[in-house]
């Protein structure tokens, strides 16, 4: 379970006496805080969390342990920050180099008269480990998007347009129980299926359409995140072969993910189904990614991440075909990582769906 107290010890490892956090992912895991327009400064003896009048009432509220700062109240959220870092006399404050603008950190080095120290990825090593509470989270996010998706196949057919479907699928998940601020879900269909991340458009669905669903909900923050790949009328020889080589990929990559292997080992097992066919120039190198309370998180499958998986890891597998101008598959779960193997949060069948 994440605590302060480990958040302060890390800090002192790295020769911190301050930390200013404002990746809104990190605020929400780190606070609790479930809005925008927040930021948090942590301190080896306090914390404070700096927002503005509009969200006050809610942070005093979700984050009672935490000194509300009103930065409108100061000037400026630099001077803010710079505030609480001269009234706790900081040395050396950490900050999220990856996440704030050249701008903000220029004006963070003029405000602040202590070092500035980039610490990417500290927060998110946190993430990765995922607690009782945010496994069950997770899985309630998966189970909504099943039925969902249960709900959609009822809907696919010839006439309708790739919004209307993604419209639709979303109303789904909301209805089943998901937040109602869903992130941005793929349904495409046709040549267009071949887009890795196409957007939905006017086209509408054609008879012998592959029609591609790469979509997922939050549930209390977290998040799901699956793909399915179906054909409207009768399957193609070859739609049957790229959909059953995509199966197979998904498949044995599940099998690889287990504690101690490798991402890379997980990225080569699934690569053996395709090695020696023509298919194998149209697979993407990036098959899955951690997942919590943002979409693509720590640890990522591929051929140059060597990280070893671990326990209580929730992340992605997802290898595809892309042929330009023919179109695209994808099977997509969403795996917990376990003691003894792995638990496949995604409950929706592999099998070929012909509507």
């Amino acid at each position: 379970m994440f605590s302060l107290e480990q958040l302060r010890e890390t800090m002192k490892k790295q020769n911190l006496d301050g930390l200013y956090l404002s990746q809104i992912d990190n605020v929400r895991y780190v606070s609790g805080y479930t809005s925008d327009d927040a930021t948090l400064f942590v301190t080896l003896q306090h914390q404070y969390f700096l927002t503005d009048p509009r969200y006050t009432e809610q942070a005093a509220a979700e984050c009672p342990d935490w000194e509300l700062v009103n930065w409108r109240e100061i000037g400026t959220m630099a001077d803010a920050v710079a505030a609480c870092a001269q009234k706790e006399g900081c040395k050396a404050v950490g900050f999220e180099g990856s996440v704030i603008s050249f701008d903000a950190y220029q004006t963070l080095r003029e405000r602040l008269t202590c070092d500035l120290v980039s610490v990417n990825g500290m927060i998110e090593e946190f993430r990765s480990y995922k607690t009782p509470y945010e496994i069950s989270c997770l899985r309630a996010a998966c189970d909504i998007a099943c039925r969902a998706y249960e709900r959609i196949l009822d809907d696919i057919r010839v006439g309708m347009t790739e919004k209307e479907l993604a419209s639709r699928l979303s109303h789904y998940m909301v209805m089943e129980g998901a937040d109602t601020q869903p992130y941005g879900n793929i349904l495409i269909s046709g040549a267009r299926t071949s887009l890795l991340h196409g957007i939905p458009s006017s086209k509408s669905v054609e008879y012998g359409d592959f029609v591609l669903m790469d979509f997922g909900c939050g549930y209390k923050g977290y998040l799901s995140d699956m793909t399915r790949t179906v054909v409207v009328g009768q399957a193609s020889d070859r739609q049957k072969e790229v959909y059953n080589l995509c199966r197979k990929m998904t498949e044995i990559g599940i099998e690889h993910m287990t504690v101690g292997t490798t991402a890379k080992e997980v990225y080569d097992a699934t690569c053996t189904v395709i090695e020696g066919t023509e298919y194998y120039p149209y697979h993407y190198t990036g098959i899955g990614h951690g997942i919590g309370v943002f979409v693509h998180e720590i640890p990522f499958l591929g051929p140059k991440s060597t990280i070893p998986l671990h326990k209580d890891t929730v992340m992605t597998i997802e290898p595809g075909l892309y042929i330009p101008n023919w179109g695209g598959c994808r099977i997509e779960d969403q795996i917990l990582i376990t003691e003894n193997g792995n638990e496949n949060l995604i409950s929706a069948t592999h099998e070929l769906i012909e509507l």
